[in-house]
């Protein structure tokens, strides 16, 4: 299988070619650069970001000793919750090696791609509400990666699930093309994948005003069938994942309001000269 996704010594390395020209571009001081100096500096920002997090795949806190426990502890909490079952999920699309090598191609490419995608279109068509989402962004991915130093193996990795490796099945792992226990691999929790998905949802479905614009519902839930049919994620990885974005979208909203209460002026009661102009109209 072509990799068509970048490890994190080639996202750092573009990250830093990006930020590179958009110095250069800005040096050159003509107003006509700037444009695109500014959408240089917010790519290599966003790069950055995705080689941190291809990054904290293979650094922790902790080694990596304890990965397959804490994914033991949330298949039992998911049962004893009585959420459904991934494995059984899993076994109604496995004779269907088409859909799964669709899956397995969706997990390993367009997380990124569409994320970038509605950065780009944010930044091109709705300046402001790319601001806001940029930061919405930083914001998650930082919290989702300080998580992630403490290693979580995805269900896969845990025999006792019963689950299939189906990216190894169809020679299409981006690790190797052998099952194994490899440390790069145990940042399953939260599911970055998820929360990036439902970001770009709520993203678009917040700056459009077209009834079309709930389609975009589509993708996240499309994102989580196909995290859990490749046995990357627990259906935890993904719900931990929207709360943290849902804090993140809290605080800043919270935030929104307290620096506007703050910069509204407040109202002066009328000058007696003033009162006694008014009070002769009455």
């Amino acid at each position: 299988m072509i990799n068509l996704d970048l490890n994190w010594q080639e996202a750092a390395a573009a990250a830093a070619g990006v930020g590179i020209a958009s110095g250069a571009l800005r040096a050159a001081g003509r107003r006509r650069l700037t444009a695109a100096a500014i959408f240089a500096r917010e790519t290599a920002l966003v790069l950055g970001l995705f080689a941190l997090w291809q990054y904290a795949g293979s650094f922790s806190v902790l080694g990596p000793g304890g990965a397959l426990s804490r994914s033991r502890w949330i298949w039992r909490f998911e049962r004893a919750i009585h959420l459904p079952s991934e494995a059984a999920i899993q076994r109604v699309f496995l004779p269907h090696p088409v859909i799964i090598q669709f899956f397995n191609l969706y997990y390993d490419t367009l997380h990124f791609t569409v994320l970038i995608a509605c950065m780009i279109w944010l930044f091109a068509r709705h300046r402001e509400a790319y601001r806001r989402w940029r930061t919405t962004l930083v914001a998650f991915t930082g919290i989702s990666l300080l998580i992630q130093l403490i290693p979580v193996a995805p269900p896969r990795m845990l025999a006792s699930t019963g689950m299939v490796d189906t990216a190894v099945l169809y020679h299409q792992s981006v690790y190797s093309n052998a099952a194994g226990f490899d440390p790069d691999q145990l940042s399953a929790m939260p599911s970055v994948h998820v929360g990036w998905a439902i970001l770009v949802a709520v993203a678009v479905i917040t700056t459009l005003r077209s009834r079309w614009r709930w389609l975009a519902v589509l993708y996240p839930c499309l994102t989580t069938l196909a995290v859990i049919v490749t046995a990357n994620h627990f259906w935890l990885d993904g719900i931990v994942a929207a709360a943290i974005l849902a804090a993140v979208l809290a605080a800043q909203s919270a935030l929104r309001r307290l620096l506007a209460n703050r910069a509204a002026p407040d109202a002066e009661p009328p000058e007696p000269a003033a009162e006694e102009a008014m009070a002769g109209h009455r």
